[in-house]
């Protein structure tokens, strides 16, 4: 089947097709930039909300429990879970899922696990193409949690609208050698398991920390929550639909917008060249090349520049019409 044939299929609602899009975006089909540029004109209704904490935190249930608010509210909501590790493993992403399993029959949200594929920042490239997939579906919200190590915060900043940044009391040490580039990430600080032993004590040194920053618009509250049960999980939505509404009174969502469809463009032209010049490097061109850098004959910093200087150096490697939807 054809990307062009998925694609209609997916802006007639069909989430099977959604679900192959997905899979092939996020395993770098030739074909993704032209997926992409198709359901360009649908896309830029959805609000992303990202969700990221150390590993326990409590984010999955923090997500269910915002999920079943969003529902009776009649939000449709679509899931994207960052796992560290394979897809396929059964590790975290099957906890996630099981967490998750009271909204797996509600044909209004729909779930998706993506392996981060080793990038540095914990957040899988293909991510915002996947957001972007639910947002031309239809889906009113979509939610992004992923683990918050190394560079994911900025990461996740860069495709979010609103970022919840999610910790727990234990973490206490954690938040007196926290980077200053936190503070000015997260929009919301929660404060998970607030029933644990310096849940208050970790609120008060956040909000110390907090008022370190410059004056903005926007104050970065920290709310405590008990996702297990529940509590919190109200406030916190409504703490989200008041930072929406802040920051599209203030204008700075154009801004922010702006600023990531020039990220896109950048990453997107990244992944094409590289594409391109992976397939192009077994034509007999490159491959005498190749030979001629081998033999010494010219050196790797030479021959890249003859490569580039070339007109029609990285032609784009002719694609299957048929796109696997395996």
């Amino acid at each position: 089947m054809t990307a062009r044939s998925l694609v209609a299929r997916l802006l007639a609602g069909d989430r099977v097709a959604l679900a192959r899009l997905m899979t092939l975006v996020e395993n770098h089909h030739p074909d993704t930039a032209a997926i992409l540029s198709q359901i360009h004109e649908r896309c830029g209704r959805s609000y992303t909300l990202g969700i990221t904490g150390p590993p326990g935190a409590g984010k999955s249930t923090l997500v269910d429990r915002l999920v079943g608010k969003l529902r009776e509210r009649g939000q449709s909501v679509g899931i994207i879970a960052v796992d560290p590790s394979s897809p396929f493993s059964g590790g975290a992403v099957l906890g996630d899922r099981i967490r998750m399993q009271s909204h797996f029959l509600d044909e209004q949200v729909f779930i998706r696990s993506v392996s981060t594929r080793g990038t540095h920042g914990g957040l899988a490239r293909a991510t915002r193409h996947m957001a972007h997939l639910l947002d031309a579906f239809g889906k009113q919200f979509v939610i992004i949690e992923t683990v918050g190590v190394g560079q994911t915060e900025l990461d996740i900043m860069r495709v979010a609208d609103t970022t919840v940044v999610v910790l727990v009391p234990e973490a206490g040490d954690t938040v007196q050698t926290m980077k200053a580039g936190l503070l000015e990430i997260a929009d919301i600080f929660v404060v998970n398991k607030a029933d644990r032993e310096g849940a208050l004590r970790i609120k008060t040194e956040l909000e110390m920390m907090l008022q370190l920053r410059a004056p903005a618009e926007w104050s970065v509250p920290v709310l405590l929550t008990r996702a297990t049960d529940g509590e919190g999980i109200e406030t916190l939505l409504e703490t989200v639909l008041r930072h929406r509404d802040a920051v599209a009174h203030s204008g700075a969502a154009a801004g922010h917008q702006a600023a990531a469809r020039q990220e896109e463009f950048r990453a997107i032209l990244r992944d094409e060249i590289n594409r391109r010049i992976h397939a192009n490097l077994e034509q007999q061109r490159f491959a005498r090349l190749l030979q001629r850098i081998d033999r010494g004959e010219i050196d790797p910093y030479r021959a890249a520049l003859e490569v580039l200087d070339e007109g029609g150096a990285l032609p784009a490697p002719v694609s299957d019409p048929e796109t696997s939807s395996e």
